[in-house]
């Protein structure tokens, strides 16, 4: 997987964070990270590499993952990143799919169906 772009991973919980980080590294994957849309978007802004996905929290501080979300289609150099929920909140695939997000993860999610879900975007 050594080509393969990174996952970005945007989440408050810094534990959270690493423990996707975390499996994600143990399967071979770069990942980056940011604890809230804020610097989700001036990391996507940066000239740091481009992921080839985004993990995103939907409860955060400063920026939640819905307007960090709002924020990224609105902008055509990173609006076609594909976006996939990770979430403690249920019940949130319908306005999910209205955002066109790619998938939606319940926390605490199953390492496996993470793996599935990064290498099917990530390859």
């Amino acid at each position: 997987m050594n080509g393969a772009a990174p996952v970005l991973v945007v989440d408050d919980d810094k534990d959270i964070r690493e423990l996707i980080c975390s499996s994600l590294a143990g399967e071979g994957y770069k990942t980056a990270f940011a604890g809230n849309g804020k610097e989700a978007l001036a990391y996507l802004r940066s000239s740091a590499p481009r992921p080839g996905l985004i993990l995103l929290d939907l409860m955060m501080p400063e920026m939640s993952g819905w307007e960090f979300r709002k924020l990224q289609q609105e902008d055509s150099a990173i609006s076609d990143i594909p976006v996939a929920i990770i979430t403690g909140v249920p019940g949130v695939e319908g306005k999910a799919a209205s955002i066109g997000v790619v998938d939606v993860l319940y926390k605490p999610s199953r390492v496996e169906a993470l793996s599935a879900l990064v290498s099917r975007l990530c390859k």
